[in-house]
């Protein structure tokens, strides 16, 4: 039907409002009606975790149940009884939804999972446009606020209701890893002595309350059944907890956060060396980032090592660029210490870059693991801004005469430009290095024309991107830093009227 509401079964987790997600949030503050249910003392936890998030205005479906515990003298007796009272409720928020109203009916924890939110969904969801909403559950509360793991690898979580018979309840806590039993309440005493026939109940923890202002953990064995509420539950963590949680230092608090040393009998770490790309974190690959999550130590030129996210886990060593061979052996020593050690490097770490410093250095180190996680090239990134300049064949070189002779980087380029290939030039000027784009330029139009594109991409990414498309006889080297790189054309390279610089896959015949 065209005008009918919309229903949403929207879970509220375990009781703290903060733990609501930022979708129930927003269905609670946008619905017509709110539904939730109560005991008949007219109380609704649900409503008291929404309230933040209510507002003026909006119409409030109080749902009563009938009975919870007692006996009652209905013709179907309890269920019987039950199933009217959500009929009627069904009735009720059908009303709403056929006038065209949203409708959010309120469930602790997660909609689908012991909530009551269900018997309205199995009601209404084939009528009306439905969507459910999950939410933390008591379980995961419960967890969390124990700080113990619930199941690790393959082990097995088992969910049982107290009101299972005991003899039920024992048979499943002795064949399984974990589990949580929920509904305690009145059950208490009967789970209680169900875990102790299971020969459980020492490593069982009770929870009341998780994540509420009022919550409670505690050893079960020693909880009082007397006052034991329905928001409660038992739980055996995973037993793998017990081999891996470290003794800790004297006067270490369980707030301290530390780098673990390597265990005696250990290997070493692992130096990874990551490429970060041109510039900022819309250009780093996700195997990049997951080098970058897992290391314990940066090491890298300072520049590159503060485009990293501060991780105060980490320890950061930041260096001057002119020391690569000293760089690559501080991060394999500490490696071999048993360290997991980034060694971070712009654009991509085989490209004029660490990562052959770290290979050339590592062979004095054959027991320490060395990756390669490629990066995002400058010559990449700059050719994508203008077009598709290296379309074809191209040669990549470095102007910098810093480690090879000026002799050597002038044949290269003689040979490059002869073989008609699109030149990508990387390290094209420096403070020091003034002379060598016009020397360049001079030489390539012995071999090219002068019209030849020519793109000078300058921070590309960063916050001081240029890109520009010139030719190469009007190639002003005052207009090329070290934050540049050039693209010179080949004879087949092309600028659209669009201004787009391209060079044809197919080379003429």
């Amino acid at each position: 039907m065209e005008n009918t509401g919309r229903l949403y079964g929207v879970g509220l987790g375990p009781g703290d409002p903060e733990l609501i997600t930022v979708k129930a949030a927003r269905l609670i503050g946008e619905a017509d009606v709110i539904a939730y249910h109560a005991a008949r003392h007219g109380r609704s936890i649900a409503r008291s975790i929404a309230r933040p998030y209510l507002r003026e205005g909006q119409v409030e479906e109080l749902l009563l149940y009938p009975l919870t515990t007692e006996t009652t003298d209905h013709p179907g007796g309890y269920q019987g009884a039950l199933d009217d009272f959500y009929v009627e409720c069904a009735a009720r928020l059908s009303a709403h939804l056929d006038a065209g109203r949203t409708v959010v009916v309120l469930s602790e924890g997660d909609p689908l999972f012991y909530g009551s939110y269900m018997h309205m969904h199995k009601r209404l969801a084939h009528r009306y446009p439905t969507e459910v909403v999950p939410g933390v559950t008591s379980i995961s509360g419960a967890s969390a606020v124990l700080g113990r793991p619930l199941v690790e690898r393959d082990e097995t979580l088992t969910v049982l209701p107290g009101t299972l018979p005991g003899e039920v309840l024992a048979e499943r806590l002795r064949a399984t890893d974990s589990a949580a039993v929920l509904k305690l309440g009145r059950t208490f005493e009967k789970v209680r002595d169900a875990l102790a026939e299971a020969g459980r109940l020492d490593d069982a923890w009770y929870v009341e309350r998780a994540t509420m202002d009022a919550q409670r953990v505690a050893p079960l064995k020693d909880v009082d059944p007397e006052g034991v509420p329905y928001f409660s539950l038992a739980l055996l963590p995973s037993p793998a907890e017990h081999t891996f949680v470290p003794e800790r230092a004297e006067g270490q608090g369980p707030e301290h956060t530390f780098v673990p040393e390597r265990a005696e009998g250990q290997g070493p770490g692992e130096v990874v060396v990551v490429g970060l790309g041109p510039a900022g974190r819309p250009w780093l690959t996700p195997e990049a980032q997951e080098a970058l999550a897992a290391a314990t130590d940066l090491v890298g030129y300072g520049p590159y090592v503060d485009r990293v996210q501060p991780n105060p886990r980490q320890r950061r060593h930041r260096t001057d660029n002119r020391v690569e061979a000293e760089r690559a052996r501080h991060a394999l020593e500490m490696a071999r210490e048993g360290a997991r050690v980034a060694v971070v490097s712009s654009g991509d770490p085989g490209v004029f870059a660490m990562a052959s410093a770290v290979l050339e250095a590592a062979a004095d180190f054959p027991d320490v693991p060395v990756r390669v996680v490629p990066g995002l090239t400058a010559a990449q990134a700059v050719a994508g801004r203008v077009g598709a300049p290296l379309g074809h064949d191209y040669c990549v070189l470095s102007l910098s005469d810093l480690l090879k002779p000026w002799e050597v980087v002038a044949e290269r380029l003689r040979a490059a430009a002869r073989a008609d290939l699109v030149l990508a030039l990387y390290n094209p000027a420096s403070r020091s290095r003034t002379w060598q784009v016009g020397a360049a330029r001079d030489l390539l139009l012995e071999h090219r024309a002068p019209g030849t594109p020519v793109v000078i991409g300058r921070d590309v990414g960063g916050p001081r991107e240029s890109v520009t498309v010139t030719t190469l006889a009007e190639l002003d080297p005052a207009d090329v830093d070290m934050r540049c790189l050039l693209i010179i054309g080949s004879s087949t390279t092309r600028v659209s009227e669009s201004g787009a610089v391209y060079t044809p896959r197919r080379y003429p015949a």
